[in-house]
């Protein structure tokens, strides 16, 4: 009996060791995604595996290293029916994972009024019992005049979503380090950060995309290492490894109920919405201008793919007919240009950030 229980504890132990190899662990374990709110109503939400990969912690040119590393960020296990619980000025919020193994915390706190970025720590128990403890971050905006809701692949980070070759081809090759961002896009969107603000309550940026959690880590470290404004990410349904070459094709209507979700969140602020001509994005803004036209105050689409460039336009046109401003351009110069002539920056922060005569 005892050597059966030493052998089941030394296969576990090498199972153990082989995973971590491979970069992965059969360890329950909570991914926090990034939260946002205001005093009246706050979100936090994440995902608990059972299994799933651990973070990456070196980088490399090396293709392989980097087609295993894409790969390991589908080799996930939800947990579902899990209950989740978070800690907030003395109060316990709760809330239960569904198949997936997503969560979504929702609370109210009326005398909280302090703005910036608050540290919680989220809990994962089964049958009362702890399996997990993660730290993550909830963003209270400032009350800027601004907001900006960015679209991710195409928009500011360089994809070719329009072609799944070559899209797939930049995953399992690139990392998040060694991806580009279109030219002149950082100084745009630090620029936007600053409109009519101050450097200690930058406007909030909210990136969403049809790209599936399984990428959150990745393209957090991709805006980190490029130093492109702090946000809230809201990304689209978690993945398992059978459906990897269907990433980033998701239904693009949930884009539309999750900018939705913002624009009702804070109803007094503006909002500059950013997007590409490769998918859904200017027929989703049309959509977002016609149900919120107080609420938008312009409408920015990168041209990245000449099929649909008629098309667009045409859209872009019927949303100018509502008197918000918009800009079809291939260079993120162009877009600041234009924000300086709409009044989101000044000719002063654009010539210096350009460097321009």
């Amino acid at each position: 009996m005892q050597i059966a229980v030493q052998n089941s504890i030394s296969k576990r132990s090498f199972r153990d060791k082989l995973l971590h190899l491979l970069g992965l662990t059969n360890k329950p374990f909570i991914r926090v995604y990034h939260g946002y709110g205001h005093a009246g109503q706050l979100n936090l939400h994440g995902h608990v595996l059972r299994s799933g990969p651990l973070p990456r912690k070196k980088y490399s040119k090396s293709v392989v290293r980097n087609t295993l590393a894409l790969l390991r960020l589908f080799l996930v296990k939800p947990y579902a029916n899990v209950t989740v619980q978070m800690t907030w000025m003395g109060q316990i919020y709760s809330a239960c994972t569904d198949t997936d193994g997503f969560f979504s915390i929702g609370w109210k706190d009326e005398t909280f009024t302090k703005k910036g970025w608050y540290e919680v720590e989220v809990s994962a128990l089964i049958n009362g019992e702890l399996i997990a403890t993660e730290k993550g971050g909830v963003y209270i905006p400032f009350e800027t005049q601004y907001g900006f809701i960015s679209d991710i692949d195409d928009t500011f980070l360089i994809s070719h979503s329009a072609n799944l070759r070559k899209r797939l081809f930049v995953l399992f090759t690139e990392n998040a380090r060694s991806r580009k961002p279109f030219e002149g896009v950082v100084k745009h969107y630090q620029l936007l950060a600053q409109s009519h603000t101050t450097a200690d309550a930058p406007n909030p940026f909210f990136y969403i995309s049809s790209s599936e959690w399984n990428l959150y880590d990745y393209i957090l470290e991709f805006t980190r290492i490029n130093k492109i404004p702090e946000g809230v990410f809201l990304l689209n349904q978690l993945k398992l490894f059978r459906q990897l070459l269907k990433t980033g094709h998701n239904n693009h209507e949930t884009k539309f109920a999750r900018i939705v979700r913002i624009l009702e969140h804070y109803p007094k602020q503006r909002f500059v919405l950013l997007g590409d001509s490769s998918q859904q994005d200017p027929y989703i803004y049309q959509a977002i201008v016609k149900h919120f036209p107080d609420q938008i105050y312009a409408v920015y689409i990168r041209d990245i793919y000449e099929t649909n460039r008629i098309k667009v336009a045409e859209v872009l046109q019927s949303i100018e007919s509502n008197g918000i401003p918009c800009c079809f351009f291939k260079h993120s110069l162009d877009a600041a240009k234009h924000s300086q002539k709409i009044g989101l920056i000044s000719e002063r922060e654009l010539n210096e950030a350009y460097q321009l005569s």
